[in-house]
C-alpha cells in the first residue's frame, strides 16, 4: 500500500555549520535477532533529532506509523502519527525530556567504535540500560528516552531485551517532518493512535433492553432488513438484532467481543447472551423470532416437555453465542445503596476472545443479537462492539464451525421452554453428520446451572459429562468460587446474616457481574458421516414452585 510520504516529508540540506547523521537500530530479543523487524532510522544534528525506520523512508511502512522530532533549542518533542490515507495527527510534549533521570555508572565499553558509557533509570517496574557516547557532536535516541545523555548507540531492558545501532553515517541533507495541522493533546493522541491499529465493529450502543408491551416491533421488519441498519427487538423487548457486515479476517487476527451495561431499572442478576443467528440452512432462530416459539423445531427426550430450537437438525442451526454473560445486583441505578467504605462501579465490561468463530463472521453479513432475561419494565442499557486485531505473522490453520446445541432460553419471555431436559437421563443428544473428515476436533462448551434457592443447581455443584459417540469422553464439575471478587458491581445484591451478600456466592460456573469463559473439549479427529454428541447433567428435583434448569451450549470446531 503506498503511503502518502511524499506528501510529509520534505529534504532540507543541512546547515553548513552541522552535520547531519543516519544512525540505523536493529532489536534483538533473549540474544537472537528479531525476525522481519523494520530498523529504525534516526537522523540527528545539532538542531534537531528524527526518530523513523526503513518501512516509513522506504514509503513501505503499513498503516498507522509514527514519527518522532526533537527540537534541541526548546528541548520538546513532537509525535507525528499517520493514522490512515486521509488523518494524520500531531502532539507536542515539552516538559518530558527535562525531567528524565538517570543513574551514572562507571561502566564503558566501545560500539561501532565509538567509547560508551552507561546510564541506567527505572520506569514502570522496568530497569532500562542506556550505553551513549559523547564522541559524536550530535544527541539522539532510538526512542524518547536518553535524548539529552549524547548519542545513545544501545538500549538493554530488563537484561534480555535490546536496541542496538548497526551503522553510523553522515548524510548530506536531512529529511524534514512537516508538522501534522491537527494536533491534539498527549492523551488524545495515544487514544487515536492505539484505535487506529484495529478494526472496531459497533454493533448496539446504548441499546435498552427491557420488558414492556410496547418493545415488540421487527416482526415485519425482519425480512427487509438491511446491514448496519435499524434494530429490531422481539421478546416484549428483551433481544434486540440487528444485521451486520463483517469485512473479511485474516487467518490468525484476534478477535474480540465487548459489551459493556448497566442497571436502567432491574435490580437482579440475569442471565445474558451476545450471540450470532445462523442462517446457512432451511431454517433458523429468525423464524421463531418472527413467527413465534412454534415456528422452531422442536428437541424431546421422553421427560414430557418440548424444547424449542435447541440442537441443531438437517434444516436448522442454533445460535451461537459468542458471550454469556450475567449481570450484577444493580450496577448504576442502585448505586445510591451505601455500604461503608464501598465506591460502586458505574459499569460492568464483559470482553472475550472470540477468535475460534472467526469462519463464521470473516466476510459475511450476520445477524447478530443480544438478550438478558427480565421482566422489568426499565430493563438494562448495553453496548456491544466486536473489534479485530490483525497479527503481523500467524502459522493459524482456518478451521471449521458447526453449531450443534444451545438450551439457553434466549427468547424466555416469548415462551421458550428453561433447560431442564437434565432431569431424563438421556439429558441432551445431538446428532451430526460430517461430509468431510475434521482433524482436530473441539467442543466449544459453555455452561451454567440455574435454580436459585440453597437446593437449587445455582448453588450445589453437579458434574456435566460429555459423549461422543455413546462414549463418554470428557467430565467435570462446572464451579466458581470467586464471586466475592465482584462485590462492587453489586450494589443491590441482598446481605446475609452471616456477613455475606447474595453475590459472594460460589455459583454453577457463573458469578453475578462475570462472563462464563468456554471449556474447549478435545474429540481428536472425526471421520466423515455421521456422529452423535450427548451430555448429561444429574439435574436437581424441583421444590414446590421452584427449578432447577442448565443453560448449555456447544458449537464444534476443527480443521
Amino acid at each position: 500500500m503506498k503511503k502518502l510520504l511524499f506528501i510529509l516529508l520534505l529534504f532540507a540540506g543541512g546547515t553548513s555549520f552541522s552535520q547531519n547523521f543516519k544512525i540505523t537500530y536493529l532489536r534483538s530479543s533473549n540474544g537472537s535477532l528479531i525476525e522481519d523487524q523494520d530498523p529504525i532510522w534516526v537522523f540527528t544534528n545539532t538542531e534537531q533529532t528524527r526518530i523513523s525506520s526503513e518501512n516509513i523512508g522506504n514509503n513501505k511502512a503499513t498503516y498507522p506509523f509514527e514519527q518522532t522530532v526533537i527540537d534541541r533549542s526548546s528541548n520538546a518533542f513532537r509525535q507525528i502519527a499517520v493514522l490512515n490515507e486521509k488523518e494524520t495527527i500531531s502532539t507536542k510534549d515539552s516538559t518530558s525530556l527535562a525531567k528524565q533521570t538517570f543513574e551514572l555508572l562507571p561502566d564503558t565499553k566501545k560500539i561501532l567504535g565509538y567509547p560508551c558509557k552507561k546510564a541506567k533509570t527505572i520506569i514502570n517496574s522496568n530497569t532500562i540500560e542506556l550505553w551513549y557516547t559523547t564522541g559524536l557532536p550530535v544527541k539522539g535516541a532510538p526512542g524518547v528516552l536518553g535524548q539529552n545523555l549524547g548519542l545513545v548507540l544501545e538500549m538493554v531492558r530488563n537484561g534480555n531485551f535490546v536496541i542496538a545501532a548497526t551503522k553510523i553515517e553522515k548524510i548530506k541533507t536531512f529529511p524534514v517532518l512537516e508538522p501534522s495541522k491537527k494536533t491534539v493533546d498527549a492523551l488524545s493522541y495515544k487514544d487515536l493512535l492505539w484505535k487506529s491499529r484495529f478494526t472496531t465493529i459497533p454493533v448496539f450502543k446504548d441499546q435498552i433492553i427491557n420488558f414492556s408491551d410496547q418493545s415488540t416491533q421487527g416482526k415485519a421488519e425482519l425480512n427487509g432488513a438491511k446491514s448496519n441498519d435499524s434494530i429490531l427487538r422481539f421478546a416484549n423487548g428483551t433481544i434486540a438484532v440487528r444485521k451486520i457486515k463483517i469485512p473479511e479476517i485474516k487467518p490468525g487476527s484476534q478477535i474480540f467481543a465487548d459489551v459493556t451495561e448497566q442497571s436502567n431499572g432491574d435490580a437482579y442478576d440475569r442471565t445474558g447472551s451476545f450471540f450470532i443467528i445462523p442462517t446457512d440452512k432451511a431454517q433458523s432462530y429468525l423464524d421463531g423470532l418472527q413467527n413465534g416459539i412454534k415456528a422452531l423445531p422442536i428437541y424431546n427426550n421422553g421427560n414430557g416437555k418440548d424444547y424449542q430450537g435447541v440442537v441443531a437438525t438437517q434444516n436448522y442451526n442454533p445460535v451461537v453465542e459468542l458471550m454469556r454473560f450475567y449481570t450484577p445486583f444493580g450496577v448504576k441505578q442502585y448505586n445510591t445503596l451505601q455500604l461503608k467504605d464501598k465506591t460502586w462501579a458505574d459499569n460492568v465490561l464483559y470482553r472475550q476472545d472470540i477468535s475460534e468463530l472467526r469462519s463464521l463472521l470473516s466476510g459475511k453479513e450476520v445477524w447478530i443479537g443480544i438478550n438478558i432475561g427480565n421482566y422489568d419494565k426499565g430493563g438494562h442499557k448495553v453496548s456491544a462492539n466486536i473489534t479485530i486485531h490483525s497479527e503481523e505473522a500467524t502459522k493459524a490453520v482456518t478451521s471449521k464451525v458447526v453449531p450443534l446445541f444451545c438450551t439457553n432460553n434466549i427468547m424466555e419471555m416469548a415462551g421458550q421452554e428453561y433447560g431442564t431436559m437434565f432431569n431424563n437421563d438421556k439429558g441432551l443428544v445431538v446428532t451430526f453428520t460430517l461430509d468431510k473428515p475434521l482433524n482436530n476436533a473441539k467442543l466449544r462448551y459453555i455452561t451454567t446451572g440455574h435454580g436459585g434457592w440453597e437446593n437449587g443447581d445455582e448453588f450445589v455443584p453437579k458434574k456435566n459429562a460429555v459423549y461422543l459417540n455413546e462414549k463418554e469422553i470428557f467430565s467435570f464439575t462446572p464451579w466458581r468460587q470467586d464471586c466475592g471478587s465482584y462485590r462492587l458491581s453489586n450494589p443491590a445484591s441482598g446481605n446475609f446474616p452471616n456477613g455475606l451478600s447474595s453475590s459472594d456466592y460460589s455459583r454453577a460456573n457463573w458469578c453475578p457481574g462475570t462472563l462464563t469463559n468456554p471449556v474447549f473439549i478435545d474429540l481428536g479427529n472425526l471421520e466423515a458421516g455421521t456422529h452423535t454428541l450427548q451430555i448429561k447433567i444429574p439435574q436437581g428435583a424441583p421444590e414446590g414452585t421452584s427449578f432447577s434448569s442448565w443453560n448449555i451450549s456447544g458449537v464444534l470446531i476443527g480443521e
